[in-house]
């Protein structure tokens, strides 16, 4: 294990993600098969085409399918050399000089989740300094499948992993990328969260994929809440709640990609799910086809002050109250502020509610500026109380200053 000092170690892996991370990943759209090298590029013009990178979402990144289905004889990745014959330096230069930063997928252990012997596995020096050789911004670790585990004794995934090997590997990813030549953003993708995670790296998944364009539709809510490890964007939250104390400081829970756009979830759904993800302080990382954004969706993603409420560090947001089908989930801010999301998770029934804004938090006096972040709206309280009327799946999303 390196030895380096606690102090400079840290500095440069919290200085990375101050704020949620922003960007874009191919995978929720493109899936493994669908990526190429030309549509990454038009992909790439279509994020500053149409005010993403303007937003703040600066990070593009190429999600699995880039790679050849074999390692090459030093054990370095090798770029697919039908859908990427200009290789992966190339495209990142180009992302460079349209001001995106640039990342990419890659797994660490022997194979990737389709099975090529692909992984990065007591190969992770030479992984990393190709990845600083190319120009790197950005990289996703995804655990994927394991067929050397060195733990003989331990108790072992359905993938392969025991615990010790999985803790083990992904520090030493976190070492060799805070000691490279360069400023590389660590996201683990291990499917779960787990407690050593905010000292080894600046954004983690907290569960398991979403459903989404390339799972055969995003699904909102639902009773069947599990589709063979694939889940619906209530159950993400759910499961993305249970560590919300661990987020802050450069590190962030990462509850996977959003799947706004045309992927299943209609107008209000997307509303929803976007402002599930910015009240819980979640990286914002768009999984939509950029090239294809639809007025409605562009609304959505980029509304100034639901990123601002985001992109605020102070704490993840957190469910605070249920109370039947409705769902309120709030996010203290700097300088006395609050957002305050009221959702119906009822997938047919309009909801009367009567917010009381003495519930969440002393602070809360009868008069305050309340704004309904996503019409606009300034919003009157009789006698601190708000009275709702909210659609199946919709949410209200309040900034109270």
């Amino acid at each position: 294990m390196l030895l380096i000092s606690g102090l400079v170690y840290g500095q440069k892996s919290k200085s990375l993600a101050p704020t949620p991370p922003m960007g874009w990943n191919s995978w929720n759209w493109f899936g493994k098969s669908e990526i190429n090298e030309q549509n990454m590029r038009e992909c790439i013009d279509a994020i500053v085409d149409q005010g993403l990178l303007e937003a703040g979402y600066n990070y593009f990144v190429v999600d699995g399918g880039w790679r050849d289905n074999k390692l090459g004889a030093n054990g370095e990745l090798l770029a697919h050399p039908i859908k990427f014959p200009s290789g992966m330096k190339a495209l990142a230069d180009y992302a460079h000089s349209k001001g995106l930063k640039f990342g990419l997928h890659t797994v660490p252990g022997t194979h990737d989740c389709g099975g090529d012997p692909v992984g990065g596995f007591n190969k992770e020096e030479i992984h990393v300094k190709q990845f600083v050789d190319w120009g790197l911004d950005f990289v996703k670790v995804d655990l994927c499948r394991q067929t050397e585990d060195p733990c003989v004794a331990c108790e072992k995934t359905k993938n392969g992993w025991s615990e010790e090997t999985i803790k083990n590997t992904y520090i030493k990813w976190s070492q060799l990328l805070k000691n490279s030549e360069r400023d590389i953003l660590f996201s683990i993708s291990a499917y779960r969260f787990r407690d050593w995670y905010p000292e080894y790296c600046n954004m983690a998944r907290s569960t398991q994929d979403i459903k989404s364009r390339i799972s055969k539709g995003a699904v909102f809510n639902s009773e069947a809440r599990e589709n063979k490890g694939l889940l619906t964007v209530m159950a993400i939250a759910d499961f993305n709640n249970l560590s919300a104390n661990a987020a802050g400081d450069g590190f962030w829970n990462d509850p996977d990609m959003l799947a706004t756009g045309e992927q299943g979830l209609n107008f209000e759904e997307q509303k929803s799910h976007f402002a599930l993800w910015c009240i819980m302080s979640a990286p914002l990382i768009i999984g939509n086809d950029p090239r294809k954004m639809t007025a409605e969706e562009k609304s959505i993603v980029l509304n100034k002050q639901a990123i601002e409420i985001n992109q605020d560090p102070t704490e993840q947001g957190k469910r605070v109250k249920k109370e039947g089908d409705i769902e309120i989930w709030q996010k203290q801010m700097n300088n006395g502020q609050n957002a305050l999301l009221i959702l119906n998770s009822n997938s047919q029934d309009i909801k009367d509610y009567n917010l009381k804004l003495s519930e969440f938090g002393k602070t809360f006096k009868k008069k305050k500026n309340i704004t309904d972040v996503f019409s606009g709206d300034n919003l009157n309280s009789e006698n601190g109380i708000i009275s709702l009327k909210i659609k199946p799946h919709e949410c209200v999303f309040l900034k109270i200053e």
